[in-house]
């Protein structure tokens, strides 16, 4: 029975993954991100086994194989170095996103998210570009690289949409084999480059890449690690407006009604003010920034710290038109990055490839972000209302806008109208359901019915 079980399991999965494929047009994109292999063995195929492999949680070297090809060949793909990872998985994104599109409400605020995470490879000596890294939970230097991650985010979902595997241009924090090529002609050689610059301009290499590729959005989030008035900057050229947390650094300075503060110093300033703080943040204000020259707004805010009376959170957008609440409920979408790194690494392996080349790797994470994209979508599909047929979006759409308490009423009302055998049991129903209603809705709904 249990062998049963275990194959249709599999042909569900199989079928769950085939659906999806065809859904994002797996096979069109090979031509795109320069697959070019002259067999019969697609890259579709192989993407869909690296997926299959991921739902059973094991490595590639004990994975099953495939009746079509051997693992040495997907091995073989993974390290194809003139496959563009990264594209493919902003068009995977933006293919996903085009279908989401119609159900999303327009009044949601699409925004990218950034972070990095540490991708160990505690037991490597000789895997290619490997860098010392230091871990800022442990505050210490590991093996390892920096897993730059870029995701998407409506407020309900979250996708995975790019991504850059870090190293580092210190030779003495080299510890793996040097790179195998620099060419900048080459896709390999590129990415060998950009895991060797600075993260902050890999981010925004990164966001322009993506809304190259079709994925809509118009804030950026992130953390402190990223936050600085050139980022901001950066992505105002970009016409994007970002949102992060700033660093309480006293080497950064802004214009608070024409003189300059740090952030310290433009705390106690407002705190020593009259100005009183407020149920959900402390204070906030507008302030200049200003980088190479160029002068632009910022908003900011400051946040009590849970549990620490003295403490405070600063957070700062280019968009001044954001109201407090709305910048700290913004913000907090940013943990949806860190729900993916999670998931990503305690159930589809992200950071256990085992594979020593620097392209395979970056073909390996490719797959476990577009296979989080399939968790993703199914977690979208199950949960959103609007999501159980396009036809109730559609005809939403066309109705006008009804307060609660009126469609309560209408509702009570047709009930009460009723002529059948029933109706004496519809009455009791009813005059039981008011009885549980809040005081204020029932003095609302008796004069009227």
């Amino acid at each position: 029975m249990k062998s049963i079980e275990q194959i249709d399991q599999q042909n569900e999965t199989k079928s769950l993954i085939s659906s999806f494929t065809n859904l994002i047009g797996l096979a069109k994109l090979a031509k795109k991100v320069n697959f070019k292999r002259k067999s019969s063995i697609s890259l579709s195929m192989i993407i869909s086994w690296l997926m299959s492999v991921h739902f059973a949680r094991h490595s590639l070297y004990r994975a099953n194989k495939d009746d079509n090809f051997s693992i040495r060949t997907a091995r073989n793909v993974l390290n194809d170095g003139r496959i563009n990872w990264q594209k493919l998985l902003c068009l995977v994104a933006a293919k996903l996103i085009s279908i989401l599109k119609p159900v999303i409400d327009k009044r949601r605020r699409l925004a990218f998210i950034v972070d990095d995470t540490l991708m160990s490879r505690a037991f490597s000596k000789k895997t290619e570009l490997l860098a010392k890294v230091y871990d800022h939970d442990k505050h210490e230097f590991l093996t390892g690289y920096r897993g730059l991650t870029l995701g998407w985010s409506d407020g309900n979902t979250f996708l995975p949409v790019n991504f850059a595997l870090m190293s580092t241009k210190k030779k003495s924090n080299l510890i793996g084999s040097k790179p195998i090529t620099t060419d900048e002609r080459s896709i390999a050689g590129r990415r060998r480059l950009q895991a060797k610059r600075q993260m902050n301009d890999v981010t925004v290499e990164l966001i322009n890449q993506a809304l190259k590729s079709g994925v809509p959005a118009k804030y950026v989030l992130f953390d402190s690690w990223f936050t600085s008035p050139r980022m901001f900057w950066l992505l105002k050229q970009l016409g994007l407006d970002g949102l992060g947390m700033i660093k309480k650094s006293s080497k950064v300075y802004y214009s608070y009604r024409h003189r300059l503060y740090d952030i310290k110093g433009l705390y106690d300033h407002l705190a020593a003010s009259k100005i009183c703080k407020k149920n959900h943040y402390l204070y906030s204000s507008v302030v200049i920034a200003q980088y190479q020259g160029h002068e632009f707004p910022l908003k900011v805010v400051f946040v009590s710290k849970r549990g620490s009376k003295s403490n405070y959170l600063v957070l700062a957008t280019t968009k001044i038109a954001l109201t407090p609440q709305q910048i700290i409920q913004m913000y907090g979408r940013r943990w949806e990055i860190e729900t993916y790194f999670k998931t990503a690494k305690q159930y589809l392996g992200l950071n256990k490839s085992q594979i020593q080349s620097y392209d395979g790797q970056c073909g390996y994470i490719a797959c476990t972000a577009i296979t989080y994209d399939l968790l993703a979508w199914q977690e979208r599909q199950n949960t959103d209302d609007k999501t159980m047929g396009d036809l109730f979006f559609i005809m939403n759409e066309s109705l006008p806008e009804m307060k609660f308490i009126d469609a309560l009423v209408y509702l009570i009302t047709e009930l009460k109208q009723i002529e059948s055998d029933t109706k004496d049991e519809i009455n009791e129903v009813l005059t039981n359901f008011m009885v549980n209603l809040p005081t204020l809705i029932q003095k609302l709904i008796k004069p009227i019915v």
